[in-house]
């Protein structure tokens, strides 16, 4: 139970890069830079870890025993958020990002210990409503709710393709940022 928490912490620890932008701390363009920073440095950790067998206390603690032989979590996470954030302007950025940093470590702490194709409907529920929160004040109402409802999807239904389970780390960003996207195209014929 430590190691998740600690997981979940991290995980939530990634809100303070769309929040450096939100306090006013540094631009669009400079966060950009800290995505494509921490993105190098990801890969480069992976590559090390994979196709080298680098070993780090860390990675006993933030890694699942299933991804000790593919790319982690994490990596997923910090390439999907990154790639996000590098595509589309802040508006839609921020709260893709968000989703992923803040509301998938709440459904994550729901539903520990549980292994499910679809969560169970409390946490789906959750998930929604906390995600389109974070969209809220970025986006019109519409696209808030595409993105929300894009996110607890991607949280709560878990593919499997070829064998392996699809990360919602890498597809929560992908799909709410695609959906809060549309939600804005959409915006003003609503």
């Amino acid at each position: 139970m430590a190691h998740e928490l600690a997981r979940r912490l991290v995980h939530a620890s990634g809100a303070g890069v769309p929040g450096l932008y939100l306090l006013d701390l540094l631009s669009w363009g400079q966060v950009r830079y800290v995505l494509i920073g921490g993105l190098a440095l990801t890969i480069a950790l992976e590559i090390a870890r994979l196709g080298f067998g680098f070993e780090w206390v860390v990675y006993d603690v933030l890694t699942r025993e299933y991804e000790q032989d593919n790319p982690a979590g994490y990596a997923l996470y910090v390439f999907s958020g990154s790639v996000v954030g590098l595509v589309a302007g802040p508006s839609i950025a921020v709260p893709a990002i968000l989703m992923l940093t803040l509301a998938d470590p709440i459904s994550g702490l729901l539903s520990a210990d549980e292994l499910r194709a679809v969560k169970r409907p409390r946490v789906l529920v959750v998930m929604f409503v906390v995600c389109t929160a974070l969209a809220w004040p970025f986006v019109a109402p519409v696209a808030a709710v595409l993105g929300g409802l894009a996110a607890t999807v991607a949280d709560g239904v878990k593919p499997v393709i070829a064998g392996y389970v699809v990360d919602d780390n890498l597809t929560i960003p992908f799909l709410a940022g695609g959906a809060m996207a549309l939600g804005v195209a959409l915006a003003p014929l609503v």
